[in-house]
C-alpha cells in the first residue's frame, strides 16, 4: 500500500528498494506437506476451532486484500485460495520467488519442522539474494540429545551423574553450533514451556530438574513415520531454566563474535501463558548475562513498550518487530512501530516476518512492513522529528544493517548511499484499491487512460470514465480490460500480420505504479501489462519482456540507469485545402541549435514557445523530471533531456513524456513528430539513450568494457530494434552526428554510434522515436549482459575521429571493419542469425511484425511514406 507521504521520494525509494534481512522465520512446507496444513494460518496464531474465526479479523481481511492484488483475483478468501493453488501448479518455484522478492536472506529456525514436512534451511537459498542461515532452537536440540542418548538407555533412576552427562552432551551440541558458520544464533521457546520469569542460575532447583528429566525418560518416545518424538516434551520444570542458562553461559564464555539468543515473547498461540510472556520478566536474566546478545522476538506484543524499553536500556538487547506483520491490523502495526521508536534507538530494532509453511506469509509480511514504514516514517519527517536522510538511515538499519552486524552476516548486497537511493530500481508496489481510489481523487481525475505500445511502436490506449474505475476498484477487483490476442499483432492500419488470428483474449491489467496526471487536464494515465485470463504473464508484452530481461541481468549482479533524449520536430497544420501536405514547416526566424532567438516569443499567444511552457508545466505536474529543453538544429526541432531512472521506469517516463508533448502541442494547434528525418538536408531526430551500470563495481573497466563489448558484438542484430523503420536509415548518415554507418565507439565522439562519456556512462546514438524502447533496451541489456558473462574484451579501439573520414588502414587498426545494417531488412536478417538470447517466441513475433510492416511501407514513394509516417509518429 502506498503511503500518504508519496512526495518523500528518497524515503519511499529506500523503503521499496532496501532488501530485508529476515532475522527470524521458519521453513516452507514441502510439496507433500502443503496439503496437511491450512493456508488460513498465514495471518493468525490461532489454531484448532479458533482458526476459522480468524476470517472475521482485520489481519485476515488485509491479507486477503494484499494477496488478491498480487494474484489479480477477487478479494475473497476462496478466490485467493484458488489462485494460489493455480500459481503453485504452474510453477512452485516462480511463485515462491515472487513471494520472497525483496528478501536478502532468511535466518531460519528449523525447530518447527512438522514431522518432516518442511524444507531444509539451505533449500531456501534459491529464492534469496544471499544464502540462508540457521537459528538453532535449543529445546529441540535438547530433545534430540534425550532421544539419542538417554530415553530407553538408562537402567536406573536419574541422578546428578546422569544429569551431568545430559548437560555435557547438550553443551557439546551447543558448542558445535557455535563453531558452525551456517548457524548464526540460537532461540528459546521457554515462553511457551515455562514462561519468561526465569530465575537466576543459582536459583535453579536441581531436584526439580532431575524430576523433570526422570518424567520425560519414563514417558518414552513415539514413532510417526520416520520421525521420533518424546511422549512428554520439555516443559513446566526447572529443566527448562537449566537449558536456557547453560546456553547463555556457553555463549558468554565462548569466542567472539557472540551468537545471539532469541526469545519468543508476547504474541503466540494458546500454548503460552499470556501473563508470563511479557519480556519484562527477562530483566533479571538480561542483567545476569550482559555479554550475551539477546533478541526479543515479535515486538513483545502486546507489551511493545516494555520490549522497546529493554532494548534501549541494555546494550546487549535488541527488539524484533516480526509476526505483528501480518498477524495484527494495520493500525496496530503502525502503533507498534511508533511505540518502538518512542524510546528505542533504531540501531537496536530488527526486522522479521516469522514466515512459516507458506510463501504467501512472507509476501504479505514484507508488503505490510514496507507500508507501515512509509506511513510512520513519513509522518515523522513531515512533522520534522526526522530529516528525510535520517528516515532513510532508519529504513536501512531496521531492514538490513542491524541484522547484518548483529549476526555477523556476509551478504551479497551493498546498500547505496543517500545520494544513490533515488536512482535505484524500485520493486513494483502492491497497492490496495482503496489507496488507488484516494490517489485518483487527489488528482481530480475525470478519465483514466491505460496505455500500451505495440510492435510497430504505436501508442494505444483505452479511456475510462472515472466513475467506472471507482466502481471496479470498490468491488475489490483489479482494473483490467480485455484485449484480443491480435492486439500485439496489428499493423497501424488495423491489418493482422500473417501469423496472428482473431481468436483469443488477453487481460490488460493496469500497473498503478506508473500512474501520472496527464496528458490532458482531468486525465490520468498509466500503463498496462498483458496477461492470459488464467493470470500467466505474456512474454510478448513489451513491458513484461523488459522486466524479465532486467531480472536476468540482476541475477548476474547488473543494474542500470538510463536517460533518454527526446528530439522532435514541431509542424504547423496546413490550412490550404488544395495542398496534399497536411503539415508545413514551423515558421521561425533562423531556428538553429540552442539559438535563444527560438524562444524569444515565449508568452505570445499562438507561438510554440507558449505551448512549450504548458508542456513543461504538465511534465512537472506529472513528476517527470527533465534536465534541459532547448532548440535543436532542424527547423522547428527541439530536444527534451529526461533525468536518469532505472530502465523500466525510464522507458515508461519516455513514452509518457511523448504523450504530453503530442497532446499539449495538439491543443495549441501544432503537430509534434518523431519522424527520424523529416527534412532531407537538415539534422534528424533521434531518441538517444544514456546508459550506466549502477550496480556495485559497474564503473570498473573490467565490467563496463565487457558490457559494451557485448553490445558491439551483437550490434547488427540490435539495430533491428533501435532503427526499426525505413525512415530510420534516412537519418543514419555519415558525418551528420547521427551515429553513421560504421560499428565503433569513441570517447566523446558524436560521430560514433556508441559514445563513451565517463566510466560506465555511454550514449547510444542509433535509436529513434520509431523504435519500441522496451524492445530496444531489452536487446541492449541482453547483449551487454552476455558480454559480462563471457568476460568479453573491448577489442575495438577508441575512435577519436569521424570514422567515415578515416582511411581503410586506420579503420582496420582500430578494429572498425563492419558496417551497420543499411536497411530494416538487413537488420532483420542479422536478428535471424543472432537472436541475442531473447525469447524465441518474441523474436519470431517481432520479425513477422516488421516484415509485414515493410510490406506496407516499401511500395510507397519516399514522399508518400513521409506523409504517412508524419500522421502517425
Amino acid at each position: 500500500m502506498a503511503s500518504a507521504y508519496g512526495d518523500l521520494q528518497l524515503l519511499n525509494a529506500a523503503i521499496d528498494s532496501t532488501p530485508l534481512i529476515d532475522n527470524h522465520a521458519h521453513p516452507l512446507l514441502t510439496v507433500e506437506g502443503v496439503s496437511k496444513h491450512q493456508l488460513l494460518s498465514i495471518a493468525t496464531e490461532a489454531n484448532g476451532a479458533a482458526l476459522d474465526d480468524s476470517k472475521t479479523s482485520l489481519a485476515h481481511l488485509r491479507a486477503v486484500k494484499h494477496l488478491a492484488e498480487v494474484l489479480g483475483t477477487e478479494r475473497t478468501w476462496d478466490a485467493v485460495v484458488a489462485a494460489t493453488e493455480r500459481k503453485r501448479a504452474e510453477s512452485r518455484e516462480d511463485w515462491t520467488k515472487r513471494c520472497l522478492q525483496g528478501i536478502e536472506t532468511i535466518l531460519i529456525d528449523d525447530g518447527l519442522n512438522a514431522a518432516g514436512d518442511a524444507e531444509t534451511y539451505s533449500w531456501h537459498d534459491e529464492f534469496t539474494n544471499s544464502k540462508c542461515k540457521r537459528i538453532v532452537r535449543i529445546e529441540s536440540l535438547a530433545t534430540e540429545v534425550l532421544i539419542r542418548d538417554f530415553v530407553g538407555k538408562l537402567d536406573k533412576s536419574v541422578n546428578e551423574v546422569y544429569l551431568q552427562q545430559f548437560i555435557t552432551q547438550f553443551s557439546q551440541e551447543i558448542q558445535q553450533s557455535m563453531l558452525d558458520p551456517d548457524v548464526v544464533g540460537f532461540k528459546s521457546i521457554i515462553c511457551y514451556r515455562r514462561g519468561l520469569d526465569i530465575p537466576t542460575a543459582d536459583d535453579v532447583v536441581i531436584d526439580d530438574v532431575i524430576r523433570g528429566l526422570q518424567d520425560i525418560i519414563n514417558a518414552g518416545t513415539k514413532v510417526e513415520g520416520t520421525s521420533v518424538t518424546l511422549n512428554k516434551r520439555i516443559e513446566n520444570s526447572h529443566l527448562n531454566y537449566l537449558i536456557v542458562h547453560t546456553t547463555a553461559q556457553l555463549i558468554r564464555d565462548g569466542p567472539d563474535p557472540k551468537k545471539p539468543i532469541q526469545f519468543h515473547t508476547g504474541l503466540g498461540d494458546n500454548d503460552i501463558t499470556l501473563t508470563k510472556s511479557s519480556p519484562s520478566h527477562l530483566q533479571s536474566f538480561i542483567r545476569e548475562y550482559p555479554a550475551v546478545p539477546i533478541v526479543l522476538l515479535h515486538a513483545g506484543y502486546p507489551w511493545t513498550r516494555e520490549t522497546a524499553y529493554l532494548a534501549a536500556m541494555y546494550p546487549n538487547v535488541y527488539a524484533d518487530i516480526g509476526e505483528v506483520f501480518p498477524c495484527i491490523s494495520r493500525q496496530g502495526q503502525e502503533n507498534v512501530l511508533k511505540e518502538m521508536l518512542e524510546v528505542c534507538p533504531w540501531s537496536k530494532i530488527l526486522c522479521s516476518t516469522d514466515g512459516h509453511s507458506f510463501p504467501e506469509m512472507y509476501l504479505i509480511a514484507t508488503t505490510q512492513i514496507r507500508s507501515a514504514l512509509k506511513t510512520v516514517l513519513g509522518e515523522l519527517v513531515q512533522t520534522q522529528q526526522l530529516s528525510e536522510k535520517q528516515a532513510v538511515q532508519v529504513v536501512q538499519s531496521v531492514l538490513y544493517s542491524n541484522s547484518k552486524e548483529l549476526y555477523n552476516l556476509q551478504t551479497e548486497t551493498t546498500l547505496p548511499t543517500f545520494a544513490e537511493v533515488g536512482t535505484l530500481p524500485r520493486p513494483r508496489p502492491d497497492q490496495s484499491n482503496e489507496t488507488i481510489i484516494k490517489r485518483l481523487e487527489s488528482l481530480n481525475a475525470k478519465y483514466l487512460r491505460i496505455y500500451w505500445y505495440d510492435y510497430t511502436s504505436s501508442a494505444k490506449c483505452r479511456l475510462f470514465p472515472i466513475k467506472q474505475v471507482y466502481k471496479t476498484l470498490a468491488s475489490g477487483k483489479p482494473m483490467t480490460v480485455s484485449i484480443a490476442f491480435a492486439g500485439l499483432g496489428l499493423l497501424p492500419i488495423d491489418v493482422l500480420i500473417p501469423d496472428v488470428t482473431a481468436t483469443g483474449m488477453y487481460t490488460l491489467r493496469a500497473d498503478w505504479s506508473t500512474l501520472r496526471p496527464g496528458p490532458a487536464p482531468g486525465h490520468v494515465s498509466c500503463f498496462g501489462d498483458f496477461f492470459y485470463p488464467d493470470g500467466r504473464e505474456e512474454i510478448l508484452c513489451p513491458r513484461t519482456l523488459l522486466r524479465m530481461t532486467l531480472d536476468k541481468a540482476a541475477a548476474q549482479g547488473l543494474t542500470f540507469l538510463l536517460g533518454f533524449e527526446v528530439e522532435f520536430v514541431v509542424l504547423e497544420r496546413n490550412t490550404n485545402p488544395t495542398s496534399p501536405e497536411k503539415y508545413r514547416t514551423l515558421r521561425n526566424d533562423g531556428h538553429a541549435w540552442s539559438m535563444a532567438r527560438a524562444l524569444s516569443d515565449w508568452g505570445r499567444e499562438g507561438s510554440f514557445s507558449t505551448a512549450a511552457e504548458e508542456i513543461l508545466d504538465t511534465l512537472e505536474a506529472a513528476d517527470i523530471a527533465f534536465e534541459q529543453f532547448h532548440p535543436e538544429s532542424a527547423p522547428g526541432q527541439y530536444e527534451l533531456v529526461l533525468a536518469a531512472q532505472s530502465p523500466l521506469e525510464a522507458c515508461d517516463t519516455l513514452l509518457q513524456a511523448r504523450q504530453i508533448l503530442e497532446s499539449v502541442a495538439a491543443r495549441h494547434g501544432f503537430r509534434v513528430t518523431l519522424h527520424p528525418k523529416p527534412y532531407a538536408t537538415a539534422g534528424g531526430s533521434g531518441s538517444h539513450v544514456h546508459m550506466s551500470i549502477s550496480s556495485s563495481g559497474g564503473d570498473k573497466p573490467e565490467v563496463y568494457e565487457a558490457f559494451y563489448a557485448g553490445i558491439m558484438k551483437h550490434f547488427r542484430a540490435i539495430m533491428a530494434f533501435t532503427n526499426a523503420n525505413p525512415a530510420s536509415y534516412e537519418r543514419m548518415q555519415d558525418s551528420f552526428w547521427a551515429g553513421g554507418r560504421w560499428i565503433t565507439w569513441g570517447t566523446q565522439n558524436k560521430e560514433a554510434p556508441l559514445r563513451k562519456i565517463e566510466d560506465s556512462h555511454w550514449e547510444l546514438k542509433v535509436l529513434d522515436g520509431m523504435a519500441n524502447p522496451y524492445f530496444a533496451i531489452a536487446a541492449l541489456v541482453t547483449a551487454g549482459a552476455d558480454g559480462v558473462k563471457r568476460k568479453a574484451k573491448l577489442t575495438w579501439g577508441d575512435c577519436a575521429e569521424d570514422p567515415a573520414r578515416l582511411s581503410d588502414e586506420k579503420r582496420k587498426e582500430l578494429g572498425i571493419v563492419e558496417n551497420s545494417p543499411g536497411s530494416v531488412r538487413e537488420a532483420l536478417q542479422a536478428l535471424k542469425e543472432d537472436d541475442l538470447g531473447l525469447p524465441p517466441a518474441f523474436v519470431r513475433r517481432y520479425i513477422n511484425s516488421k516484415e509485414a510492416e515493410l510490406g506496407l511501407l516499401e511500395p510507397m514513394s519516399l514522399e508518400d511514406r513521409k506523409r504517412w509516417l508524419l500522421e502517425r509518429y
